[in-house]
């Protein structure tokens, strides 16, 4: 069995059905390391929710998955450098021309995708 990866959730939820949440699910069930990143929730689903990057316990991640509209998700591209994370993934919606642009000026090793799939998984899987 592979080693459980560190996996940060950029923009996890608390509803149920929106996929920063279905991602939170997915990560923790094939028992990877999971750190949802929320600014407004102590937890999610159960495990501990940090306000903010730099609040995680951890650095040297291996994946950042970021559900975040691209406006926002722009502007945390150097707080995600620093992880230095081996896959950086934006899911659907997460992606803009400018932010990929900067992203890739970083070096950042990012993944245009679905990340849940990526892990192996449907998000209809996990339903509310």
């Amino acid at each position: 069995m592979p080693q459980p990866e560190t996996i940060v959730i950029l923009g996890a939820s608390r509803s149920r059905n929106k996929f920063g949440n279905i991602a939170v699910r997915a990560f923790a069930a094939e028992g990877h390391d999971v750190y949802p990143v929320n600014p407004y929730a102590e937890e999610i689903e159960g495990i501990k929710c940090c306000k903010s990057l730099s609040e995680l316990p951890i650095r040297d991640v291996d994946r950042v998955s970021v559900y975040l509209h691209p406006e926002v998700g722009i502007t945390l591209l150097e707080e995600i450098q620093a992880l230095n994370p081996a896959e950086v993934w934006f899911n659907p919606g997460s992606e803009s021309p400018e932010l990929v642009a900067k992203a890739e000026k970083l070096g950042l090793p990012i993944i245009q995708a679905c990340s849940i799939l990526g892990v192996g998984r449907s998000p209809s899987e996990f339903g509310n």
